[in-house]
């Protein structure tokens, strides 16, 4: 099953040249712990894009271009969030309430990342990832993307933004739904 997801920019941080954000979240092989998704950026101007390392888990992503998925599993107050560079450097959190309780989300696999090749108009960001931390029950999803520009603006871009300030972590960002696997 693949689901599209189209992102909106925070009304306090306009892009001056990002014209699309949108996402697709894939089920992998009928494996409940597996997911895929496909991040694509739009823009009639160049991003600013960190520099490639070796695939590795690495904190502050979100300082730069950035794409993001929480997932919180239906009736529990904790979530998970994965960061996703197009510098191929990752992050994955476990968190036991809204911001609180954070420490690393082990993993069965780290993040496979890949990019389609950058023409200057159109970024896509794939990456296959471990969800078995929420993989036997529906699930509330957040899809989040930092975007900087090559003149250093930032836009914060999300399914659904809460009122004030970007917050991707605030559980009214997390609008779309993954449904409970078949039972087998």
């Amino acid at each position: 099953m693949q689901t599209r997801l189209d992102l909106t920019c925070h009304s306090d941080t306009p892009s001056s040249g990002v014209t699309a954000v949108y996402a697709f979240l894939t089920t992998l092989g009928g494996a409940p712990h597996e997911r895929m998704i496909d991040f694509h950026i739009h823009s009639c101007r160049q991003l600013h894009l960190p520099v490639a390392v070796e695939p590795v888990r690495t904190d502050g992503l979100w300082q730069t271009t950035c794409v993001e998925l929480f997932l919180k599993p239906e009736g529990d107050s904790g979530y998970i969030e994965y960061n996703l560079s197009p510098s191929f450097a990752w992050a994955a959190y476990a968190f036991d309430d809204y911001r609180t309780g954070m420490r690393e989300l082990p993993l069965t696999f780290e993040p496979d990342i890949q990019l389609s090749p950058y023409n200057g108009l159109l970024m896509s960001v794939h990456a296959e990832l471990d969800v078995s931390a929420c993989a036997n029950r529906e699930t509330a999803v957040g899809l989040s993307a930092v975007i900087e520009e090559a003149d250093g603006t930032k836009s914060y871009w999300a399914l659904a933004h809460a009122p004030g300030p970007p917050d991707f972590h605030n559980p009214a960002c997390f609008t779309a739904k993954l449904p409970a696997p078949p039972a087998p």
